[in-house]
């Protein structure tokens, strides 16, 4: 297992400058970028999370995405399930003209057979307007089933493998935020079903590193495939922050100083998005011993994943309340 300073190392290596992402001779993006696994695709080290875009007006969501893209954050997050398919739609209509270009797009699938998941990917297609998903996800891998049923003979792996062939999807990925084995056991199961995953998804944060951590457990498997890391939940939903052992400035650096592709969080206002594009063209990597004295600090705090709801309650378990999600 790396150690830390490794840790922030890699990351330290995997970000590329601006100037360079963008290729010699264009504009230089004001936000770094890094490789996305071994895809050899380059994406924002802060990504923006689709869930949070359904809170403001449309209007607002709209402006939010297109701030984001003009400003050199190419990574965009999403769900089939997202506030009723809402947060599809705002994404669909801010990436009209000429904004699909600028975008990483990304969204995920509930359904479990072949049958929920075509339906949901072409939902997802049309909700986007938009005839490719870059990275396509199988959302919610939060239970002992999951992982089975995606693979098991007319499956959802079937639907996904035929999206792919048809040009519908470039990459493959799955998310979950319950526990660091069933990552294990969905990796261990792609394998074993010849499944070449391209991303993987989970929380990273300051929290995350002391209670059935993620960081510990899952993320030094995905570097040793190349797979590339998405963390989210950087703020945990804001739960971190109502520790009030840290700040939301440090939660975000945090999650960037890992060795991640990119750190999705969500932006429900043009305000926290400047928050958080600030971060991302100010990041600088935490020095080990900044790291040290921050896991120091929040230690006490992590305890039995008090601020870490979606990992010790059913709250954010959408597929869990709506069964039917899966088919």
């Amino acid at each position: 297992m790396m150690t830390r300073r490794e840790f922030l190392e890699l990351a330290a290596a995997m970000t590329i400058a601006p100037s360079l992402a963008q290729g010699e001779g264009k504009p230089a993006a004001s936000i770094p970028r890094r490789k996305l696994g071994r895809t050899g695709e380059l994406v924002s080290i802060i990504g923006i999370g689709g869930a949070h875009l359904g809170r403001p007006s449309a209007e607002e969501a709209i402006r939010i995405v297109r701030t984001a893209l003009d400003a050199g954050a190419n990574f965009l997050d999403n769900c089939w399930d997202y506030n009723g398919g809402e947060s599809e739609v705002r994404m669909g209509r801010a990436l009209q003209g000429g904004y699909r270009e600028k975008a990483f797009l990304m969204t995920k699938i509930d359904g479990r057979t072949r049958a929920a998941a075509a339906r949901q990917i072409d939902e997802s297609l049309r909700r986007l307007r938009t005839d490719r998903i870059d990275l396509l996800q199988f959302h919610e891998i939060i239970r002992a089933t999951d992982a089975p049923r995606i693979f098991a003979r007319g499956g959802a792996l079937e639907a996904v493998s035929a999206a792919r062939e048809a040009g519908k999807i470039r990459f493959v990925g799955f998310t979950g935020h319950k526990s660091p084995d069933l990552h294990l056991e969905m990796l261990r199961m792609a394998s074993a079903n010849g499944l070449r995953l391209d991303a993987v998804q989970m929380p990273l944060n300051v929290m995350d590193a002391h209670y059935q951590s993620f960081e510990q457990r899952v993320l030094p498997v995905l570097l040793k495939e190349e797979i590339g890391v998405i963390g989210m939940k950087p703020l945990g939903d804001g739960h971190v922050l109502e520790s009030d052992a840290v700040t939301a400035a440090e939660c975000l650096r945090y999650a960037m100083s890992l060795p991640v592709s990119v750190a999705i969080t969500g932006c429900d206002s043009l305000r926290v998005l400047d928050q958080a594009l600030d971060a991302a063209r100010a990041f600088r990597p935490y020095a080990e011993a900044e790291i040290t004295a921050l896991l120091t600090r929040t230690e006490q705090a992590a305890q039995g994943g008090v601020y870490e709801q979606y990992k010790t309650t059913q709250h954010y378990d959408g597929t869990t309340h709506n069964p039917q999600w899966l088919g």
